[in-house]
């Protein structure tokens, strides 16, 4: 059975084309070292949503995401083979979105990027000296109390923030996972990993993981420096651990 599609990819995949969850081609990583070269399947589906909105992209634009070398001929090759799996791509056509770095990458390395940035976040982030320096401006016995409350409604906060974005189910490779937010809200968040190939989200999370621990450790900090100020303690609040298949994208 082949997969339903979202409005925003209607009207490009044709009848009889091939299921969104075929493999279309391979492509070498951009970011990847000489030594360590990786290679990102790309299915037919991502094919799809990088020819339909918000990107839109030409032959000249998505020969150059698959890595397709430049020929006289090569707009109405990419066209025609892309003719043969039931995709329509228009010559002449204008791209809808801007170009940026992410652009160029394929959602299998966009989502290898944000795994990578949320290991580096999780582990290298300096959370604790960060909160001591900090905590270092604030010596006033009297405020700690009114800092730690607002310490803990910004905690609370951004658990909502990562809560809703932990629950994102934008299609990605070849996963479409049930929803699990109502449409009215996942249509957004479905723009902005379509903008960003599946980075987006997963580093947005990573990046409020990273905060939350800053946070987290700052209640440390006055609880040792102002021991018996109230407000509770948020030292067993830990955040969210994100190395499952939010980031990797198995959703």
């Amino acid at each position: 059975m082949k997969p339903r599609l979202h409005d925003n990819e209607k009207g490009t995949l044709m009848s009889g084309a091939s299921s969104t969850g075929d493999v279309f081609c391979s492509v070498p990583g951009r970011l990847s070292l000489l030594s360590s070269t990786s290679k990102y399947k790309v299915t037919v589906g991502e094919v799809q949503r990088r020819l339909s909105p918000p990107e839109c992209l030409n032959a000249s634009l998505l020969g150059g995401v698959l890595r397709r070398a430049k020929s006289k001929n090569g707009g109405r090759l990419l066209r025609e083979r892309l003719d043969k799996i039931g995709l329509n791509l228009p010559a002449g056509r204008r791209k809808a979105a801007n170009v940026t770095l992410l652009t160029s990458l394929v959602e299998g390395e966009a989502i290898h990027l944000a795994r990578d940035f949320n290991t580096v976040c999780e582990t290298e982030f300096p959370a604790r000296q960060v909160a001591e320096y900090l905590s270092r401006q604030h010596t006033d016995p009297s405020d700690s109390y009114r800092r730690k409350e607002l310490i803990h409604a910004t905690i609370q906060m951004t658990k909502e923030l990562v809560d809703l974005l932990n629950k994102d189910r934008s299609p990605l490779c070849n996963t479409r996972p049930p929803l699990l937010l109502d449409a009215s809200i996942q249509r957004h968040l479905t723009h902005f990993s379509l903008i960003s190939h599946g980075f987006g989200s997963p580093a947005i999370v990573a990046a409020l993981t990273a905060f939350q621990n800053y946070l987290s450790e700052s209640v440390k900090t006055l609880d040792k420096n102002f021991p018996g100020q109230g407000a509770g303690s948020l030292t067993d609040s830990k955040p969210k651990d994100l190395a499952g298949g939010d980031i990797k994208g198995n959703k």
